[in-house]
């Protein structure tokens, strides 16, 4: 029975073996515990200047082309240049915003633009740098650890996504926004200095500079992957019919739970905390298309009970459930990706791959925050899990590829297995 629970446990070899992934892995826990303060205070900010839930969702409009142009633009610079510089200077960029998120909230009667620009700006950013970030984890991690090493990844996402919105919530309901965003700030400035301390990481030899026409090429090679093509648009159809987060404080009004409101935010992350937890067992798996379509099913079904109930506590219940779903998602998507991408085209993939994860939710926002200024919050959310179900069976029905994905047979994935661009596990160090 002791053996079998082990087996659950997370599995740590991606830590033990490489300093450079403990290194970024302590750092993205600073920076999410920092971003999440101003991802809370931003939208209830714009929602105390003008009272509407079109307004907010407006955030996620604006947020939209600089994420499009500069997320394609990051997987080509990811590419082409030394990815850590480019997170150095993405991350140090990032603090500056927040900056000016804390002066705007200094002054006597704070702007509205500013936080409208600060959020395209915030986009551009994150598009520049999350292609660099998701392309840097298999030339740190062995190849064999790949999928733990998302386990864990996701792991110190969900301790942030969980202490994070409970205390940003408290934060900003008692103290203010200017406490909220100042937190941004020092998060951001400590952030920049783990980053520094990671190795270089030097393009491909002949790497080629970005353009249009190397942007082209990672596409055209994503179009004739069917299983690559699953993961982008299951992803994009579950964030873009059912991510609710951004009219949760309307939420709050509607179920007289003001009170809940930070824990809305991190409910989610408690279902995929308990997933992580026992993700011993995601080593051992080879079918993680499956996880992909089964976890977006779960999500979208959760999301849609989330709307339907009345009551806080199951409201909190049924955002965790969704959370678990969209973890399993996560994790068949990281690992797909991390498996099957060749290195030369992997900046440019996960530029793709931001776009696939990151345009669905401000869409997103935009459907929800529309629909609930028409319909109201709860049939905005529960109408966007229905949707969402429906739209991951015809895109399941439409690509089975995704569905047979197995990695002892995919030729893509027994391809990048023999490259092994990866470094090897590094020894222990003695006692």
């Amino acid at each position: 029975m002791t053996s079998k629970l082990t087996a659950l446990l997370p599995d740590l070899a991606p830590w033990r073996s490489s300093r450079d992934f403990r290194l970024l892995w302590v750092q993205g826990l600073v920076t999410y515990l920092g971003s999440v303060m101003a991802l809370i205070a931003l939208p209830l900010q714009i929602k105390e200047l003008t009272g509407s839930p079109l307004a907010v969702g407006v955030m996620g409009a604006v947020e939209l082309v600089p994420l499009v142009v500069f997320g394609l633009y990051g997987g080509a610079l990811a590419d082409a240049v030394d990815r850590r510089r480019v997170i150095v200077l993405t991350e140090a960029g990032l603090g500056l915003l927040a900056a000016v998120l804390l002066v705007n909230a200094l002054l006597p009667h704070p702007l509205l633009w500013p936080l409208y620009v600060v959020a395209g700006g915030v986009a551009a950013l994150a598009g520049l740098q999350r292609p660099a970030l998701d392309s840097l984890l298999a030339r740190i991690v062995p190849h064999d650890q790949l999928a733990a090493a998302a386990a864990l990844n996701a792991l110190r996402w969900q301790a942030g996504a969980i202490a994070g919105p409970a205390l940003a919530g408290l934060v900003v309901a008692y103290a203010g926004n200017v406490p909220a965003y100042a937190t941004t700030v020092v998060c951001f400035c400590a952030s920049v200095l783990m980053c520094r301390g990671l190795s270089p990481v030097p393009p491909a030899e002949h790497a080629a500079r970005p353009s249009l026409r190397g942007i082209a090429e990672g596409a055209r090679y994503a179009w004739s992957r069917p299983v690559l093509l699953g993961t982008y648009a299951i992803d994009l159809a579950a964030m873009l019919f059912a991510f609710p987060n951004t009219i949760f404080p309307f939420l709050a009004d509607e179920l007289d739970a003001d009170w809940a409101l930070g824990l809305m935010y991190s409910a989610g992350a408690v279902g995929s905390l308990l997933v992580s937890l026992t993700s011993g067992w995601v080593s051992r798996t080879r079918r993680h298309g499956l996880l992909v379509v089964f976890g977006a099913t779960g999500w979208g079904l959760a999301v849609a009970a989330a709307g339907w109930t009345s009551q806080i506590w199951l409201v909190l219940a049924c955002l965790a459930l969704a959370g678990a779903g969209d973890m399993l998602s996560g994790l068949g998507r990281t690992t797909i990706w991390n498996q099957t991408i060749p290195d030369r085209l992997r900046g440019r993939l996960a530029g793709i791959e931001v776009l696939s994860y990151s345009i669905g939710p401000q869409l997103g926002q935009v459907r929800a925050g529309a629909m609930a200024g028409w319909t109201g919050a709860r049939p905005a959310i529960w109408t966007g899990g229905v949707a969402c179900v429906a739209a991951v069976g015809l895109l399941t029905a439409a690509l089975p590829r995704l569905v047979g994905y197995d990695a002892r047979t995919d030729e893509d994935a027994l391809r990048r297995a023999r490259e092994g661009d990866g470094p090897r596990a590094e020894e222990p160090t003695p006692t």
